[in-house]
Parts: C-alpha cells; structure tokens; sequence
C-alpha cells in the first residue's frame, strides 16, 4: 500500500479524487491501492526546556543560557492532533511507500519530515512537488514522482530555521523578561520579531526629533503652465526674494523644447512580497489578509503556489500560457488580441529559468473563476490583470522638457505624454511605486511650446517646510524587510538584495500580526505606530545583534545556503549558540548603561540636512531634495569620531567637493 500525506484534509480530498481513492476511513480515504491521510499544519514542535533539563523550568537568569546539546521534538499537546498522528502512525509502519505530498516549501517539509521521524518511518519515501493544486497539476506532479532525498538540504534549512528561532527566542525573551519586565510583562525577543519592530521605533524617532526647517522655492505660471527655478530650493527667503524681483516685469522666454521617446515595460508578474504590497497599496488589505485570500485562490486551484519570492516564470510554462488565458473569463477583450497572434510574446523579463528555484511567479491557473467574490475576487483581478498584461507590448510614452529664463533666471518643466498604452489599457490607474516622493513636476501633458517665444508670466515665490521621513505602512515596511531595512525601489536592485531579506515571504505577515499582537506596534490609518512598549524595548536591547536587520539579513542569507546544500546547518547553529552565550553574559554581568540622546551635524552645504554615514560617504539627508553634499570614505575616511568628523565639517569649504 501507498500512503500519500498531505498537509490538510481539504488537499487530501483532492488528491484522492485524482488517484482514485474514494472510501472514507477514520483520518484517512482509500483506494486504488493508495491510502490518503493529513496533517493539520503542524502536528509536533520542538521540544521546551523543562523537556532536556527540568530546572529550565523555573525562570532564573542562574539557568541561562539554555543550550541543548541535541534538539528533540514531541507531538503538540492537543487530543485531536495525537488522534490524527496514532493514525498516520499505524498506516506508515505497514507501508510500503509513503508520498510527501506537503506544501511544497521549506515549512512544509519540515512539517511531514517531523511527523515521517516521530511516526518511525522506514520505507522509501518519495516527494509530490506541485505548483497548483488542479487536476492537471496533481497528475502530472505524480507522474514525475521525486526521491524524498532531493529535499534533505531543504528540511535541514527548515530545521536550523526552527531551531535557531528556539535558541534566540527562548533564552533572549527570559533574560529580557527577568532583567526588565514591569510587573509580570513577558518582553518577546525573536531572530526577526525584534529587528522588524527596531525598523519601526527608528522611524518613529526620527520623525519624533525631526525638526522643521523652512525652505523656499521660486516658480512662475506662463500659458497655464507652471515653471520651477532650476535653481531649486532656496535655504534663505532674501536670496529667492533677490531673483524674484529681479524677474519681475521681464518676459519669459522659452530657451529650448526637447522630447525624447521611450518605453516602460509591463510590470512584473507577483512574486508573495509584491502581491502583498499592492495589496496593502490598493486597498489597504494587511499583509495576513492577503496571505489568506491568496491562500484560498490556491486552494480553490485558481492561482498557483503563493509562498514565492520570485517574479519570473520557467520556460516550460511557455506552452500553457494560450490555455491560461482561454481560462480567464470576464477578461476576453483583453485575452483575445493575444489569443490572435500567431505567437505568444516570450520574454526574458518574464521567463527565465536561472531565476525560479522551486517555484515560479504567482499567475491565474487558467481554470475558470466562477466561485469568488469580495476580497479574494479583487486580489485575483491584480494577478490576471499583471499576467496578461505580461504578454503586451510597452508602454510607449513622450518625456518633454521645456527650458525657460527670465531676466537670466532659468527655469523648467517636464511632461509626460502615452502615445500608445500598450499593456496600460488593462489598468485604470496604477498607483505609484515612489510612495515616499514629492515628484510631482512630470505629470499632465504641456501645451505646445516654441523655442523663442516669449511673453509675461507671473513669478511667486513660495514657502515649504521640510517634511519628516513618512511612517512605516504594511506596504513600505515589506519592502525593507525583503532588503534587509532598505527601502529600495529598483525592481532589479531588490532582486539582489532579496536573500538577505529578513525572514521570508511566507512569514512576514505572520511576523507583523505577532507585533500588533504584543501591543509593541498599532496601526492608525494605514501607518504602523510603535507604542510606548514596543520603544522601551528597544530602548532597552542594548545589544545591537539582537536588532540589527543587516545582521538578521546575513542569517536569512546563510539559511538559505544551507537550502542550496552550501553552507553547514551546524556551522549555523555553532555561530547562533556563540551569540546567544555572548549577549547572556553582557546582560547578566554588565550595568547596561542607556545610551545616551543622539548627536546630529548639520550639512555645511544645504545648512538644514543632517549627515548621515552611507556605505561609500558621507552625506546629507537632504540628499532626495537636491543637497550633493557628500565626503568619500577615500579620501576622508570611514572611522571618524563624532567629534573629528564635526571638526572636518566646520572646515568644510563648498569647493572641496
């Protein structure tokens, strides 16, 4: 007999129809030869502490830190998970094959492979690796049945993840807890938990001590159009009021008219991170909301596995794409023009197979949606909507710039023209990217200029504040998580940047549910808000490993090499124990004294920015409205005390740069 396990029973139920196997047993269904059993989720954990030693059960900073030397697991302690394992047990000790069929990820195999070790599996086992749960897809994925060994690196990946998570998060939140707690508070310390909310508690500082400083910008109206200084902003209010007088009564007069044509491609198909942002961008759904309404799209075997950090498809999903789109209906004016060509348009923006690793991007299955309504219906019009758009042509667009002076003060503006939608036709509107910008200069379309002409215009100038940096939403902090606290917004740069994101895609949402629920961060309107618990934890990890995305980053990086089958798990946990020892001792035996209130230099240049210290300079954060400021490590070096780089600074003469 085969015994094939799946994750839940509702897959299960699939899974059988396809083999064959209709008669319902006790946990199980059989059939055809084949017994079809299910987990649900997880039915083991690792083991607590009083498990290895039962004086870890009393909390005592005299226990810590707790270092196993072997990791156990146990079942969870629930009457219908031990029901449901006795049941697995007995039909995989009289197998003859078992099939993973478990979600098709590093969390699932970890799951099946904890349930396979505890039930005392001996046969052979082999592996169901699909990427959708239709009819088509199971058959197929049991058609190219894989040896279970394949994935051995991926369930070492998953079991270092596990319990590496146990080693920080056990021994970081009693030492916090018993050296800080107020009251019986339990302060929650985790591998990723705790750099994500450190992320937010900066920026919440920041905008805390930001301090308002007024700038000045000179722009004038002619023909309905209005025009900016080139100049940019002026820091003193005389120094614009100078030239505005000075323009005043003169003429404009239009000094050049340049278009330049160009192209934008179509957006990339979603990978999770990109679905959950749009999502969050578009109708303010939380990234757990969109986790489980493209959960049950899945499910319902409308769209295909949605646990993916990759946007790209493999070249042998080529061939399905005419079925795919025959399938989506209420699309037909959009499918039909490419259903006509004689060939569907392949591109290596979409298809590349040195970028899918077990998965591919999340796109339509194909098989008809008739079944869906409210949220989920919205979150597969975005995946429809960017698949098919996928196969039309660019976006052809005109960028006109137009050039002014007045009285020998120049000024500009830009324009931007569509002159054929290409794949835009299939969205109304396509909110921007650049959610933390002001740009705003190049929208509408400008009337039509002539180099030479001239006549009055009506110059003003205009004062502004400078704006704090804007509050982490659920969109904008997906995003730094992916590039390990970088909010980067080239699509190619993230990719790079993407193994040493923080955590995964499948488990960031569950990552900021976790914080909301611990009362360390609130939402008000669509910003993440640190309350006063979530900054008097930060304020009080001293130690910079626990917080550092960077440092969590370079974990997630070493996980995944561990998945890849090029790094060892136990060199991993050698190094987690050694940091786990190290913080212990620091907090147990050292005064940790606050530290004290920031520091801040100011831009010599623009006089408002602050300096910041960036991987090649140093610069001012003024740098997004126009102040170059900067001082290269080359020449002025990157170990500068505050007191030598304020010394540097008051030296500072603008032609040294």
């Amino acid at each position: 007999m085969i015994v094939c396990i799946a994750e839940k029973p509702s897959v299960a139920k699939e899974i059988a129809t396809v083999l064959g196997a209709k008669n319902r047993k006790n946990g199980y269904i059989e059939g055809n030869g084949y017994q079809v059993t299910w987990t649900f989720g997880h039915l083991c954990t690792l083991k607590e502490p009083h498990d290895y030693r039962e004086e870890w059960k009393r909390w005592s900073l005299g226990t810590l830190p707790m270092l196993p030397e072997r990791f156990g697991i146990k079942l969870i302690d629930d009457s219908g998970i031990q029901k449901q394992f006795a049941i697995i047990e007995q039909l995989v000790t009289q197998a003859d094959e078992v099939i993973n069929c478990g979600d098709a990820g590093q969390e699932g195999e970890l799951i099946q492979r904890w349930v396979l070790q505890k039930a005392g599996c001996r046969c052979k086992i082999s592996r169901l690796w699909i990427s959708s749960l239709t009819e088509e897809a199971i058959r197929e994925g049991f058609e190219k049945l894989r040896n279970g060994n394949d994935f051995n690196t991926l369930y070492q990946a998953g079991m270092a993840r596990a319990i590496g998570d146990w080693l920080l998060g056990i021994n970081a939140t009693r030492l916090y807890t018993l050296k800080y707690r107020k009251e019986k508070q339990v302060l929650s310390i985790g591998r990723v938990q705790t750099p994500t909310l450190s992320l937010i508690v900066q920026r919440h500082l920041e905008i805390e001590n930001f301090k308002p400083e007024p700038y000045w910008e000179l722009k004038t109206l002619y023909r309905n159009t209005l025009f900016s200084a080139k100049k940019g902003r002026f820091q003193s209010e005389e120094e614009g009021a100078e030239l505005l007088e000075k323009i005043k009564g003169a003429p404009l007069s239009i000094t050049s008219v340049n278009t330049k044509e160009g192209k934008e491609a179509p957006p990339r198909l979603f990978d999770l991170t990109s679905l959950q942002v749009e999502c969050n961008k578009r109708f303010a759904f939380s990234a757990e909301d969109t986790l489980k309404y493209i959960q049950a799209l899945y499910e319902k075997k409308l769209a295909t596995y949605p646990r993916v950090d990759t946007t790209f498809l493999s070249d042998d999903i080529y061939p399905k794409i005419p079925n795919t789109l025959r399938g989506l209906t209420g699309y037909e004016n959009f499918t039909a023009p490419l259903l006509e060509l004689k060939k569907i348009p392949k591109s290596k923006k979409v298809f590349d197979n040195a970028k899918v690793t077990d998965h591919h991007a999340i796109i339509p299955t194909g098989v008809k949606a008739l079944n869906i309504n409210g949220c989920e219906a919205k979150v597969y019009d975005l995946i429809a909507r960017r698949f098919i758009a996928a196969f039309y042509p660019d976006c052809k667009i005109a960028t006109t710039t137009i050039e002014a002076e007045s009285a020998g003060v120049e000024f500009k503006v830009t324009g931007k023209q569509i002159l054929e939608p290409g794949w835009r036709i299939l969205f109304t509107k396509e909110p921007s990217d650049k959610e933390e910008s002001n740009e705003s200069d190049e929208e509408g379309i400008l009337p039509a200029f002539e180099k030479g002409e001239s006549g009055p215009h009506e110059p003003s100038l205009i004062q502004k504040m400078t704006q704090p940096p804007k509050p982490y939403t659920e969109a904008t902090l997906l995003r730094t998580m992916e590039t390990a606290g970088k909010l980067v917004e080239n699509e190619e740069l993230r990719d790079l940047l993407k193994e040493n994101g923080i955590g995964r895609p499948s488990t960031r949402a569950a990552i900021i549910e976790t914080l909301f629920k611990r009362n360390y961060i609130k939402k008000v309107r669509k910003n993440l808000i640190a309350t006063p618990t979530g900054i008097e934890l930060i304020g009080n990890i001293q130690e910079e490993l626990l917080k550092s995305a960077e440092l969590t980053g370079i974990w997630e990086k070493k996980l995944r090499e561990i998945e890849k089958g090029s790094y060892d798990p136990q060199q991993f946990l050698s190094e987690l124990k050694e940091m786990v020892l190290r913080i212990v001792e620091d907090v147990k035996y050292k005064r940790i004294v606050p530290p004290p209130p920031p520091r801040e230099l100011k831009c010599p240049l623009c006089k408002t920015g602050n300096i910041l210290k960036g991987k090649k300079a140093y610069g001012c954060s003024n740098w997004k409205e126009g102040c170059n400021f900067r001082l290269p490590f080359e020449i002025y070096g990157d170990k500068n005390s505050f007191d030598e780089l304020k010394n540097i600074l008051n030296n500072y003469q603008p032609n040294d740069q």
